[in-house]
This record gives C-alpha cells, sequence and structure tokens, in this order.
C-alpha cells in the first residue's frame, strides 16, 4: 500500500501547511539585528531562504517521509546515515541548543516587560537594568516549565493563542503602522540610497546577518505533516514556496518598518522594537497602545518558548529511553511528561543566565548567546543535509513517497546548498560584530569555542557510557536497519 494513503484520514489542505509553516518560523524578535542594515537587510532575508529556508523544509520532507513509520525525527534521519552515536549528537544539538536559545528570546521577554510602563525613558532604563532581566527572565522560563509540566492541553492552549495574540496580530500590526506613517508624512529614516547588495568583503558586518539563518530555524519540523498533505508531491512542495515567501515577505516588511521609525544609530537588539511600537503610537496620538502591545508580545515570547520547551525535551526523553540515558532522565509525572529533563534543563537555563554577570550589558550578552546557539543548531543542520545525501547512495530502493527529483541531482543540489549555507553562518558566527561591545575578545572566543566543544563532545562522552540496563522496557523507538 502507498505509504501516503497509510493515515488516520485527516489531509492538511495547502493554506492550512502555510500557516503552520509561518507561525512555526516566524518570531519578531530578531527583527531589530537586521534592521541595522537597512534596505540591504532585504538581501540577506532573500539570501538565507535561497540557501536556507527552502532547503531544509525540502529537504526534512523527503527524510520524514522516508521514515514516517518510525520515531526519532532527526535521530532516525542522522543515525540511519551515520549510525546512532551520531544520530545521538545531532538529536542532542536540537535539544541543548533551544537550551542556550532561551535566555536570548526571554531577555526580549524582560524587554517588554519593562516596556509595560508610560514613561518611555524610565522603560528603556530599566530595559537596559540587568538584575531586572534576569529575574525576568527566570521567572518566565520557570512559569513556561510549569505549564509545560501540566501536560500537553495545557502547551497547545497557550501556544495557540500566544502564537496568534503576540506574533501574528503584532507583525500585522507594525507594517500596518509604517503604511500609515509614511501615508500621514512621517519622517523615513530608512536610507533609500543605499545600495541592496552589501560590502561582502567586510566579514565583520556579516556576523549579525549570520544569525539571520536561526530565523528560519525550526521549518523542518514541518516535514513531519508531509504524509498527512493531499498528493505531497505536488502540494507540499507547493505550501513550502508560500509559506517561505510569507515568512520573508514578514520579515522584510517588519524590519523597513523598523528602520524607518527608529534611526540606525539608535537601534539596539533588544529595545528597537518596543520602541518602534512606541513611537508610531506617540506620532499617531495613540500611545495608551504601547503597553497593551508589550504585554502581547510578552504572550507571544511565553507561548513561543513553552513550544520550544516542551517539544526538544520530548524528543531527547524518548530517544533516551531507547538506552541512550540513564534511568534518571526517563523519569515522567503522572501526566507522562519528561519531568526530570525538564527541571535539568531548567537548571541549565538558570545557570546560563547568570552569565549576565561576566558580560558588560545586556545587550553583548544578548548577542553572544545568540552567536552560539546559532553555532549549535547549524551544527545539527550541517549533519542532517549530509545525512540526506548518504542516505540517496546507503538506501536507495527505501521507499521515499515525496521525492525530490528522480535521481541524485536535485538532492545534491538542495542539500549541498543547505550545507554550504549552514557553513558559511557557522564560520562568520565566530567574528564579532562590529555594531556591538562584545567586551573582552578572549571572553568572546572562549565561550563560543569551549560551548560548541563541550556541547558536542557531552553526548559522545553519553553514548560510550551507556548500559543495557537504561534501556526502558517499554521503549518504542525501532533499531537502526
Amino acid at each position: 500500500m502507498d505509504k501516503a494513503k497509510q493515515t488516520n484520514g485527516f489531509r492538511l489542505s495547502v493554506l492550512t501547511l502555510v500557516v503552520m509553516n509561518v507561525t512555526a518560523v516566524v518570531s519578531l524578535r530578531g527583527l531589530a539585528s537586521e534592521a541595522v542594515y537597512g534596505l540591504q537587510s532585504a538581501f540577506y532575508y532573500l539570501f538565507a531562504a535561497i540557501v536556507f529556508l527552502v532547503p531544509t523544509a525540502l529537504v526534512a520532507a523527503e527524510l520524514a517521509a522516508m521514515f514516517s513509520n518510525k520515531q526519532g525525527g532527526v535521530f532516525r534521519w542522522v543515525g540511519e546515515a551515520f549510525g546512532p552515536r551520531i544520530g545521538f549528537v545531532a538529536i542532542w544539538l536540537q535539544w541543548i541548543q533551544s537550551t542556550v536559545w532561551y535566555p536570548t528570546v526571554l531577555t526580549f521577554g524582560a524587554v517588554s516587560i519593562a516596556f509595560i510602563g508610560t514613561d518611555p525613558t524610565a522603560d528603556a532604563a530599566l530595559a537596559s537594568n540587568r538584575v531586572f532581566t534576569l529575574i525576568v527572565v527566570l521567572a518566565i522560563y520557570w512559569l513556561a516549565t510549569i505549564i509545560a509540566l501540566r501536560g500537553l492541553d495545557w502547551v497547545g492552549k497557550v501556544s495557540k493563542w500566544g502564537g496568534i495574540i503576540g506574533t501574528i496580530i503584532p507583525a500585522a500590526l507594525l507594517i500596518l503602522l509604517a503604511v500609515v506613517y509614511l501615508s500621514k508624512g512621517g519622517h523615513n529614516n530608512l536610507d533609500m540610497h543605499r545600495s541592496f547588495f552589501p560590502d561582502l568583503s567586510n566579514f565583520s558586518n556579516l556576523v549579525l546577518a549570520s544569525s539571520i539563518f536561526l530565523f528560519y530555524a525550526g521549518m523542518e519540523m514541518m516535514g513531519i505533516h508531509v504524509m498527512e498533505v493531499e498528493n505531497p508531491k505536488r502540494n507540499y512542495p507547493r505550501a513550502i514556496i508560500l509559506g517561505s515567501l510569507v515568512t520573508v515577505v514578514i520579515f522584510i516588511l517588519g524590519t523597513f518598518a523598523l528602520g524607518i521609525i527608529v534611526p540606525e544609530k539608535d537601534i539596539s537588539l533588544t529595545q528597537t522594537l518596543l520602541i518602534g511600537f512606541d513611537r508610531y503610537f506617540a506620532f499617531l496620538r495613540m500611545s495608551w497602545l504601547g503597553p497593551i502591545i508589550a504585554i502581547a508580545l510578552v504572550f507571544g515570547v511565553l507561548a513561543g518558548v513553552l513550544t520550544w520547551v516542551s517539544g526538544p525535551s520530548k524528543g531527547i526523553y524518548a530517544v533516551g529511553r531507547a538506552g541512550y540515558l540513564p534511568p534518571f532522565f526517563q523519569k515522567a509525572n503522572s501526566r507522562g511528561v519528561q519531568r526530570n529533563i525538564l527541571l535539568v534543563q531548567g537548571c541549565i537555563v538558570t545557570v546560563v543566565s547568570a552569565l549576565f554577570v561576566v558580560m558588560p550589558s545586556v545587550q553583548s550578552f544578548y548577542q553572544i548567546l545568540s552567536q552560539l546557539t546559532v553555532l549549535l543548531y547549524l551544527t545539527m543542520y550541517m549533519l542532517m543535509f549530509s545525512a540526506a545525501i548518504v542516505l540517496r547512495y546507503r538506501k536507495p530502493d527505501v521507499e521515499r513517497p515525496f521525492r525530490l527529483g528522480r535521481g541524485n541531482g536535485v538532492m545534491w543540489l538542495l542539500a549541498g546548498l543547505g550545507f554550504a549555507g549552514s557553513l558559511l553562518a557557522f564560520v562568520l558566527s565566530f567574528i564579532p560584530p562590529s555594531q556591538i561591545a562584545v567586551g573582552s575578545k578572549a571572553v568572546w572566543y572562549g565561550v563560543l569555542i569551549a560551548g560548541e566543544v563541550i556541547v558536542v563532545i557531552i553526548p559522545i562522552i553519553i553514548y560510550a557510557l551507556r548500559k543495557p540496563s537504561w534501556k526502558a522496557a517499554d521503549a518504542d523507538i525501532e533499531p537502526f536497519d
């Protein structure tokens, strides 16, 4: 029987899958990091979409369809190509990068809370206070953990409404405000004479732009739904292309909207989005909306963090029960939620957040953690793209209900493009950005290099020390072929 028909009968429409793709990928917190480039930000968004977003979605779709009857996700995909050790490294990176990522996105949440006040100057000062930021980061994270421990029903409700209220509506509103502002004669702070193409010879100016790859991260998770699409060979690529176009348009127009109202010299990675909304509202004499949009954005941050708190940790939990993690990490609560992994994850987030004390500013802390997250996630993506090519030769006869091209040329093109793009962003992520004071460069390089090496070595050590007794009796991860 055709695997495409082996489902529960439910089928996702192209439009539904497009919306799912957009809501899974789009986050407004990163718009400020690209707003410093003005019109050139569009080049970076388009470049990253071509060499990373589309290859990621399509390659993951083939892999997901190929192993649609087996659990494991990226653990399965990479493991089938390179063995269980490397497969474990891949899913470990997918989990741990989100753990490092939490403080960066929650820093944005802390800034949003600071801007709930009615005095923009006082709000900006509070947003720059490291102690305040640290307290809010930990408070929101542990709130998300408590909700996650309540089970998927709670996670689903908060994530759904948080995504609508805290991401989709603010994005549309930001773009609409820019249009109204310009139509009423507002001053455009974007340099309209700047070249669309950036000076690629200045590598330090590319560092912030390389983080745009992480803006598009997560699209591989949509590959799980490829078998739930009617006529996947035709409709899944259509949904991916449309979803990618909508995502790119939101990012480009949202970034332009910030650049129009906030001069380049005043852009801050953590505060600009809220400042932009405040200035638009002040121009339209609707400043009372500022605290409301700040609350909405906090809700969106909570929803986004909650989705990731409960997602990757569940994946590493399932793989751990197959014998890859000690029994302590396999403990679940009465609702079947991965309790101990969530608690350990929370402790790691708490320690990482404490790095505030060694960084010269909240902004530099935000940037270095963002770069470390990029390094870890891109390592996983390079493994995924490599595995997709290798599996074409190691498992040529395995049925592929969704296949990229008849031969191997299309796979080489897309996976090779994705790997090259990931490698480029990986290398650039080590270069300190010239736009931000990062303090000691020794600390900058030390944190990034040591963080990458330690995080990759840890799963290899755990794999080497594993014992047969670690495997749960009811583990349902099937063995590799």
